[in-house]
């Protein structure tokens, strides 16, 4: 199973925004959202 951490190493970004991003929030930008 896929972790958040996984996602984040994956990524190069937070924990934090690799929620976000997987939340959909207007906090990141569009590019961030797709890199996750």
């Amino acid at each position: 199973m896929t972790t958040i951490k996984d996602v984040v190493k994956l990524a190069g970004v937070s924990t934090a925004t690799a929620s976000r991003a997987l939340h959909d929030s207007d906090m990141i930008s569009k590019a961030t959202k797709e890199r996750v």
